[in-house]
């Protein structure tokens, strides 16, 4: 599918901004610190335009930084709480304003965006464990939990999951439902679009993913449950929406997701989407499939938050 001059180019600008991540991780780039190539990568998706009339302003999120983003229109006590991608080595808030304000103005929620720490200075489970104290915070301040709801994209998308199953454990009460989009579900890289995918991923090599996963996951097996929940105990969770791209390497993992929550008991949407990217949601401004799939989930959550309301 050919995609129209702005798209290719900001694809391209999106994959080259990680072209040295490589080199500096395995040390063999002492030219590069981490943080240029996070500060680039950032700047990259912050040049998605961000829709009009939203507040964004910096929170403390319990210890954990945030960004909290309000649309101008908010439907009773509505929140999204949106965990970012970035293979839990870079990424921020400060690249999801664009993607962000369209959930809000689609939701009419206010969206909160932890600012988890990242590996390899911080590797599993601390992104992990900081996404799900920064809900817990959420959650302590008063927040009723059936007017919550998760989305997150690639890292993110699985940690939508993650974060769950860890709430769950703890007895912290659950939100209404959940969205995964382009989840990064299973860090053993199994399925075969890993293999069969390669060179159609716009954006990714399974080689690249391999290594993102062991900086990543330091001393913990890759098939541990809070890191790819494909193993993971799910029952209990809310219903979840998985939204996939055919193009993607992460295609099969993401529908074996789905068939795990299902085989769970998981009330589960799968969406795979013909010839798109991995997280295209993120080029809404440009791409009408990318606005779709957001109206997609925003119906998704907004079901879920009434279905919750009714029981």
């Amino acid at each position: 599918m050919a995609f129209n001059e702005t798209v290719t180019r900001r694809l391209e600008q999106w994959a080259s901004s990680l072209q040295d991540l490589g080199p500096v991780i395995l040390g063999q780039n002492k030219d590069v610190k981490i943080e240029e190539i996070r500060e680039s990568y950032i700047s990259k998706m912050a040049e998605h335009p961000v829709v009009e009339d939203v507040r964004v302003e910096t929170i403390d999120m319990g210890g954990v930084p945030g960004t909290l983003i309000t649309p101008a229109t908010v439907m009773g006590d509505r929140v999204l709480f949106y965990i970012h991608g970035g293979a839990y080595i870079v990424g921020g808030p400060g690249g999801y304003h664009g993607l962000a304000a369209a959930f809000a103005v689609a939701m009419k929620a206010r969206v909160y965006l932890p600012d988890y720490r990242l590996a390899p200075e911080n590797p599993f489970p601390v992104p992990i464990e900081d996404t799900y104290a920064a809900y817990r915070w959420l959650i302590e301040e008063g927040q009723d939990p059936r007017s919550v709801t998760f989305a997150g994209d690639s890292a993110g998308g699985a940690m939508v999951v993650s974060v769950m199953v860890m709430a769950r454990n703890a007895g912290l009460p659950l939100p209404a439902g959940g969205a995964a989009l382009s989840p990064w579900a299973n860090l053993e890289h199994t399925g075969p679009s890993m293999f069969n995918r390669e060179g159609l991923d716009r954006l990714n090599t399974k080689a690249g993913l391999d290594l993102m996963a062991r900086t990543f996951l330091g001393q913990a097996l890759p098939n541990s449950p809070e890191a790819s929940p494909v193993f993971a105990d799910v029952r209990g969770l809310p219903p979840i929406l998985v939204q996939i791209g055919e193009a993607e390497l992460m295609l099969s993992d993401a529908i074996r997701l789905a068939s795990h929550l299902g085989e769970n008991r998981v009330r589960v949407t799968l969406e795979v989407w013909p010839n798109m990217f991995h997280v295209w949601h993120m080029f809404q401004a440009e791409l009408a499939e990318g606005r779709e799939a957001i109206a997609n989930a925003a119906a998704f959550l907004g079901r879920a938050i009434e279905s919750t309301a009714k029981s």
